[in-house]
């Protein structure tokens, strides 16, 4: 089984920063691209940002500019650090990681951490 923990959620005033961090453990033989989501109450979760294993990046609109995402894969960690923040970033945000977990099949699954809430106060 693989296990995502985020790290790094609070509260903050609008225009402070905040460092998400998230941890993959578990059995596996590759973390693929890993990225962050979140969910505002009352909608649907969406992509902030996702990095692959080479560190190739891709950012939402709302994210570009502010946030910068990053890996460190000797660590299986990813992180995201938010700058610039607004309410409008208040959300649970979540971890994902597309992994491989036989060494005799290429096929990768899907994981998800618990999410961390950033509340972002005007």
């Amino acid at each position: 089984q693989v296990q995502l923990v985020e790290s790094g959620g609070g509260l903050v005033q609008a225009g402070g920063s905040l460092r998400l961090s998230c941890v993959a453990s578990g059995s596996f033989v590759r973390i693929n691209a890993m990225g962050w989501y979140r969910q505002a109450s009352g909608k649907q979760r969406g992509m902030v940002a996702v990095i692959s294993s080479g560190g190739s990046t891709n950012y939402a609109d709302s994210a570009k500019g502010r946030f910068t995402i990053s890996r460190d894969n000797a660590k299986n960690t990813v992180y995201l650090q938010m700058n610039s923040l607004k309410p409008e970033d208040t959300a649970i945000y979540y971890c994902h990681a597309d992994v491989r977990r036989s060494p005799f099949l290429a096929a990768s699954d899907d994981y998800w951490g618990r999410g961390t809430q950033v509340t972002v106060s005007s």
